[in-house]
């Protein structure tokens, strides 16, 4: 954690222990497009020649759609070879589907992300099956294009080609409603310590009924923020609108359970402020999965650090990749491509030429394949550490030095007190600034 990693923009890829070593002399092709009068070649490969995942991706994905997968893969491959710590955002029913169990937790696992920022109802949905009376066959594949009025009869959910029994939804109800109501719960505080606490009850749910460890649970053990911008809309938070119904109702003695919106957001300013001051390479990565308000959350806190706040030195992201589903000519948030968002500053505008991409795919497509090949590498590195040792190894194959960052993490929800009061001394010191700010016209 101590070790400064330097961002290097060069070209992804090794060539093995005693190979020609990271770079374009290793015969990698590049993750750039070819700009003004360079010209770079298209390499490739026969997919009966190639031995890894790694190497699929860089030779056997020239051209068209594959070749922009291609690039998504090798910008990933240089951030985390870099060590930038990584932001990522997800939307979409990534628990509800499983997708938390097959990719999204090994890729948190690794140690390389710093946050995460999602919806209410992909924290709502990670808990159902841990809960009492649902079993292993309360979640099966349907038809997308069937009958979904006998559905409906069968007292069925479905969500695309997922079904389950409707009342896991009464059963998870119960549950947050039973935390929500709990003493040490009946007060102010941010999202994240909600949705820490709710990982914490999740994983003691998830041990005693023997379920595979959920999201929130993982994130709760790593101290990996969870942060959700739109944390009304989702069915957690109903139940604590229930509970103040309650309250109001008279039906209990009152519901004093509140998120405090601005801490959140201020938090998740003091986390990309760490990136940006105090974190290894003093810069941040981010990968985007799906639109909506995650993205626009994922990306708020440069904007926020320096038009809002009037922060100096306050860079956008040095490498950024997005999978959205979402056409470019819509006009929405969640199709814009990294170039738009470096005219607002939250994209950085030196290397975002070479070192952005935005596919237009359904990412769980994808990302599966991403985060084994990403993972096929690290043990790749791995293996070299234990024969040639921990000096020769980075030596020679400076990417490792990323790829081997502590699978602990960074661990920051754990450091939020500082970090928060870090930003608050910023805060202070631009004082002169921010009071000329609240001044408008004569």
């Amino acid at each position: 954690m101590g070790t400064r990693f330097p961002c290097q923009s060069g070209p992804a890829g090794d060539s093995g222990e005693h190979g020609a070593g990271d770079g374009e002399a290793a015969g990698k092709p590049a993750a750039s497009r070819a700009a003004g009068g360079s010209r770079r070649p298209l390499l490739t490969r026969r997919v009966d020649e190639v031995e890894t995942l790694d190497e699929l991706f860089q030779f056997c994905l020239p051209a068209f759609g594959a070749a922009y997968l291609r690039r998504v893969y090798s910008i990933l491959d240089q951030a985390i070879g870099a060590g930038c710590p990584m932001t990522l955002a997800i939307a979409g029913p990534a628990t509800v589907s499983g997708q938390h169990w097959t990719w999204l937790n090994p890729l948190l696992e690794t140690g390389w992300v710093a946050y995460l920022s999602t919806t209410d109802a992909v924290c709502y949905h990670d808990g159902h099956r841990a809960l009492d009376g649902v079993d292993s066959d309360s979640f099966f594949e349907v038809p997308i294009f069937g009958d979904d009025g006998a559905l409906r009869d069968d007292q069925t959910i479905r969500v695309t080609d997922v079904g389950f029994d409707e009342q896991v939804l009464l059963h998870q109800d119960r549950f947050i409603s039973a935390l929500l109501a709990q003493p040490d719960m009946q007060r102010k505080m941010t999202g994240t310590e909600f949705r820490f606490r709710l990982g914490q009850a999740y994983a003691e749910q998830e041990r005693r009924r023997s379920v595979p460890e959920g999201l929130l649970a993982c994130c709760h053990r790593l101290a990996i923020p969870i942060l959700v911008g739109a944390a009304a809309d989702g069915s957690a938070f109903l139940n604590s609108v229930k509970l103040w119904a309650m309250g109001q109702a008279g039906l209990v003695p009152g519901h004093r359970f509140e998120l405090d919106m601005h801490a959140e957001v201020f938090e998740a300013c003091a986390y990309h402020y760490w990136g940006l001051t105090e974190s290894p390479t003093k810069s941040l990565a981010t990968l985007i999965l799906g639109g909506g308000v995650p993205k626009n959350y994922n990306l708020q806190p440069e904007p926020a650090l320096s038009q809002i706040f009037g922060l100096e030195n306050i860079d956008g992201y040095q490498f950024d990749v997005q999978i959205v589903t979402a056409p470019v000519t819509d006009g929405s948030l969640s199709s814009c491509p990294p170039a738009e968002a470096v005219t607002w500053g939250k994209v950085d505008r030196d290397t975002y030429q070479t070192q952005t991409e935005s596919l237009q795919a359904d990412y769980s497509l994808v990302m599966p394949f991403i985060v084994r090949a990403l993972l096929e590498k690290r043990a790749r590195y791995e293996r070299w550490l234990e024969r040639m040792g921990e000096e020769a190894l980075f030596e020679k194959h400076p990417q490792a030095r990323g790829y081997l960052r502590p699978r602990d993490g960074y661990r920051l929800y754990n450091q939020r007190d500082r970090l928060c009061e870090s930003l608050f001394t910023k805060v202070r010191e631009n004082g002169n600034w921010l009071l000329d700010s609240l001044r408008y016209g004569k």
